[in-house]
């Protein structure tokens, strides 16, 4: 008897979960939204956005692994992929799940009318990254420049991209700025550049000497490339100096110029104490007339 109960319990529970699952919500199209299908569609969307991630990572990170492509290569050919799996994985869902796609033009057109007063921002930024993606003229792990803001490129996504700057502080910027603006791409081609570095000494020291102990500091360190070799350029007779550029090569440096100066100018400080090589300071000659004098004369 309370077995039987129980039973009864039971399928009234049921019965009414059905009916609760089946409870109509509102139509789209000629197709009713009830609760079951909208928790199935969610269930369904949450599931494609899984899927599409774990694809996008096993393509860039064991797949395109074993392909001589950058990593900023394999991470473009990956988003491309998530992208185009969740448009086709979203009309899959609604056409399996027998909801009328027709009943979508309306809400596209009222959505475009949407993006045309509000949504400027978010659909350029959107279409911008999609051109980077495609074009790639920034790529993960490049060293780039937009406006005041200098750092590695972390990630690209569909609205912005990261930047970690060399005090660790992520940047995250529109993609629209990189089409838009100018940016300086350190790493385009390779991450190999060249820095300048300015120095002047006195008029009575010797343009050879100076050069050649500019050129010893260069090839003592340790991270300036030996091929392409440093060179020294004389730049100008100046006021008080005469003005030299040392130029070098480096890759482990593109990230910290600074760092590379400051070892360098330490380095030439002392040379050029050593050998008695006078740096300069700016001097004025000041003549002094006695007007009385003038007046005399």
């Amino acid at each position: 008897m309370m077995l039987e109960y129980k039973k009864e319990k039971l399928l009234d529970v049921l019965d009414f979960f059905n009916e609760l699952m089946s409870l109509r919500l509102f139509a789209v199209g000629e197709s009713s939204l009830t609760i079951g299908l909208l928790l199935t569609v969610v269930i369904s969307i949450v599931f494609l956005f899984v899927v599409a991630e774990w694809i996008r990572r096993l393509l860039v990170n064991r797949i395109l692994k074993n392909y001589a492509l950058e990593m900023g290569t394999r991470q473009s050919v990956g988003t491309i992929v998530k992208y185009i799996l969740i448009v086709a994985g979203l009309f899959s869902i609604l056409q399996t799940n027998g909801i009328d796609l027709s009943a979508f033009g309306i809400l596209a057109g009222a959505l475009g009318v949407g993006i045309g007063f509000g949504l400027q921002n978010i659909t350029n930024n959107f279409i911008s990254g999609l051109i980077i993606l495609f074009e790639r003229p920034i790529k993960v792990g490049d060293r780039i420049e937009v406006g005041d803001i200098s750092g590695d490129v972390s990630t690209i996504s569909a609205r912005s991209t990261t930047i970690i700057t060399n005090d660790n502080i992520s940047v995250i910027i529109p993609n629209s700025q990189f089409i838009d603006s100018q940016v300086i791409n350190w790493s385009h081609n390779e991450r190999k550049v060249r820095f300048n570095f300015p120095v002047g000494v006195s008029y009575k020291e010797d343009p050879s000497k100076v050069r050649a102990v500019l050129l010893e500091v260069a090839a003592a360190h340790a991270s300036v490339l030996k091929n392409p070799a440093p060179d020294v350029l004389f730049e100008e007779f100046a006021d008080s100096s005469l003005n030299f550029n040392l130029r070098v090569w480096t890759i482990d440096y593109i990230n910290k110029p600074k760092v590379l100066k400051s070892e360098l100018y330490y380095e030439i400080f002392t040379r050029f104490k050593a050998e008695n090589i006078e740096i300069p300071f700016p001097q004025r000659d000041v003549h002094i007339f006695n007007n009385d004098q003038k007046l005399n004369n």
